[in-house]
């Protein structure tokens, strides 16, 4: 049987519009997930939920990046749920306070999702390597100067869409950058 949290993540999975062929494939088999595991955050498993979003700055039309140590990558905010979370936009509210100091992150212009992509996350350590399957969102803040980095090695910055685009790596998150920028024109 279905937990209620499992239901709302099918319904906001179901509800949710997916942009061509690779990205229907990934919120399939992220709705796979949601109904044949108890948990589906559970980092125990090979592919388990996360939550993040793009943090912007909607008067300047800017966008915050945060370099992940781990991956080596200027990427969003976000990650794991903590235990006991189940709702993905307050996931990534508590990652984005968390990681980036903005106590007024607010849901930005709504609380619906930009982007469901399944990410492979390489080995470290005795975590073997696994799969995120994210789901995204964007959060607007009106205070970016007091944005703060939650340790030395995850530095922020502040960037337009064409410079965000241009530090990043990950074509999934360049993606998540072409999606918000309609939203973000100043």
């Amino acid at each position: 049987m279905m937990n209620a949290a499992n239901s709302r993540l099918i319904d906001m999975l179901s509800t949710y519009q997916p942009d061509g062929p690779t990205e229907t494939a990934d919120v399939a088999r992220t709705r796979n997930l949601v109904e044949s595991t108890v948990n589906p955050w559970a980092r125990s498993i090979p592919l388990h939920v996360t939550a993040s979003a793009l943090i912007v700055h909607p008067e300047s039309g800017r966008v915050l990046l945060r370099w992940h140590q781990r991956q080596q990558a200027w990427l969003q905010i976000g990650g794991h749920a903590d235990p006991g979370e189940t709702d993905p936009l307050q996931v990534t509210c508590r990652e984005g306070r968390e990681e980036t100091g903005l106590t007024d992150l607010a849901p930005w212009p709504t609380a619906e999702l930009i982007h469901v992509v399944i990410v492979p996350v390489a080995a470290r350590g005795d975590e073997p390597a696994h799969h995120h399957a994210d789901l995204r969102f964007v959060l607007a803040t009106s205070t970016p100067e007091r944005a703060q980095p939650e340790s030395p090695d995850a530095p922020l910055r502040w960037l337009l869409l064409p410079e965000a685009v241009e530090a990043t790596s990950e074509a999934n998150l360049r993606e998540s950058l072409r999606r918000v920028a309609p939203m973000l024109e100043v």
